[in-house]
């Protein structure tokens, strides 16, 4: 049961907030302004590629690295394929985890590493091996780590990871918005070097202050009602989220937060684009999961049942689009089941460039996966 009171008493949520959730979502911006600086001292802009990569390999454990991952995807299109190499084991720990390049990875391949833990033996030597197939190798990760000592060895590039100094005491949760932000800059930073789209200094300058205006306007001390986190999370309560995701910066954004929700909040949720989603789901809204659904007596006792699970659409958009829309047909659908729907898109739309789009729809959906999570007791 969701505590919808605990949404509005700001030292309530900073008492049940035992692994600095909300910290690391306020601080998103800053976390963006010192890897930036930590990417410009390791030399990231001085770089003089070549030419674009023929593929970007991508690895690293956890939520963080998967997310990364897919923005990454995203942002390159058809560029250059991106492709993350998935680890193997048989627990989910540093030294269980394998990583291998696949057969064709060789010489005009770039392989990029990124983790916020760094004591992986199988990363390292990952390293090592796309060192001797002629890779070209860059890690993001903590400072004095093994893998920092490995990519000296592999003559690659390390940039040191952002860290706050009280990471090291309380780590923060692998979908924190602190630590996905830490790790993708610097690859965001390097992709802008090597022809791919990236983030330029002036866009990642952007992007810190986009996420400043988020954490203001999502904080604890805002009320629910003028604040899109809470309201978000509060339209989730007793609800199963169908996050449906229109346009290239959206889907990132929809597929990190439902993660975030099973991560942090415990919570179930399906994602999927539009408009495939409309097909994939229009059983599933027709079905047991809609609000109108309800097979035993309408009059009897339910004061001491728990409510019944139903769906709640979340529409992800990340700017109004001119033409082609499904958003149209995904309301309809919605509501033509009797399903309610939440809206989300940036706050100036258009104006906005792709990733500070893509900046804010994460923002605000880490902000409501941690208010979720706090006033639930997860």
């Amino acid at each position: 049961m969701l505590d919808e009171s605990l949404l509005d008493a700001p030292e309530g949520l900073a008492d049940a907030d035992r692994r600095g959730l909300l910290r690391g979502a306020a601080e998103a911006g800053a976390r963006v302004r010192t890897a930036a600086r930590h990417a410009a001292e390791a030399g990231v802009g001085d770089l003089k590629p070549d030419g674009r990569p023929r593929a970007v390999l991508i690895a690293g454990p956890g939520a963080a690295a998967l997310h990364t991952a897919d923005l990454i995807r995203s942002l390159a299109g058809p560029s250059s394929p991106v492709t993350r190499l998935a680890p193997t084991g048989v627990a989910p720990a540093a030294g269980a985890l394998r990583w291998e390049l696949p057969g064709w990875a060789g010489s005009v391949d770039l392989l990029l590493i990124a983790t916020p833990d760094g004591t992986e033996p199988s990363l390292a030597l990952l390293a090592e091996q796309a060192y001797r197939r002629g890779c070209s190798v860059v890690a993001v990760a903590p400072a004095g780590t093994p893998l920092a000592e490995a990519m000296a060895g592999a003559h690659g590039l390390f940039v040191p990871m952002a860290t706050s100094p009280y990471d090291q005491e309380e780590p923060l949760a692998a979908s924190s918005s602190g630590v996905f932000w830490a790790l993708l800059t610097p690859l965001l930073a390097l992709l802008d070097r090597i022809g791919l789209p990236g983030g330029a200094p002036d866009a990642l300058e952007k992007v810190a202050d986009r996420l400043d205006h988020i954490a203001e306007r999502c904080g604890p001390a805002i009320a629910t009602y003028s604040n899109p986190a809470k309201t978000l999370a509060a339209e989730l309560a007793d609800a199963l989220p169908v996050v449906w995701t229109e346009g290239s910066a959206a889907g990132p954004a929809g597929r990190r937060f439902a993660d975030a929700l099973a991560e942090l909040a415990g919570r179930p949720a399906l994602v999927a684009e539009l408009p495939e989603a409309l097909a994939a789901h229009s059983a599933l809204l027709a079905g047991r999961l809609a609000a109108s659904a309800d097979p035993d007596d309408f009059f009897r006792d339910r004061v001491e049942e728990a409510p019944a699970l139903h769906a709640r659409v979340v529409l992800l958009r990340d700017r109004p689009i001119g033409g082609l829309t499904a958003a149209p047909a995904a309301r309809d659908l919605a509501l033509g089941h009797d399903t309610p729907i939440s809206e989300l898109e940036p706050e100036e739309g258009g104006e906005l460039g792709e990733l500070e789009a893509l900046a804010e729809l994460i923002a605000i959906t880490d902000f409501a996966a941690v208010y979720l999570a706090l006033a639930s007791g997860a």
